[in-house]
């Protein structure tokens, strides 16, 4: 089974980034067209959460953590810019 259509990715350093997955390899590097990078913002903080969009996008993938298929319809039933979490700490290699 290959995993292929709109994915959700976390990276080492937090970023969540979703997507198109148009290609990968052994090494997990990703190659996603009309990426957007979510920031959710933690409760206290005023600031909206955002939406940034990025386009044709390669992660390498020694940045990556988490690859997984969304629900294309669900997730454009949610309104980002309201939803509030806490903050996802980066991979620390040792």
């Amino acid at each position: 089974m290959s995993l292929q259509g709109y994915v959700n990715i976390l990276t080492s350093d937090s970023r969540t980034l979703v997507g198109n997955l148009l290609s990968c390899d052994q090494m997990t590097n990703l190659v996603l067209s009309e990426t957007t990078e979510r920031i959710i913002r933690p409760p206290e903080d005023p600031e909206p959460s955002s939406e940034i969009p990025h386009g044709l996008y390669l992660i390498r993938g020694d940045n990556v953590v988490v690859v997984g298929l969304v629900d294309p319809e669900l997730d454009e039933s949610i309104n980002w810019s309201e939803v509030r979490g806490a903050v996802i700490g980066g991979v620390k290699h040792s």
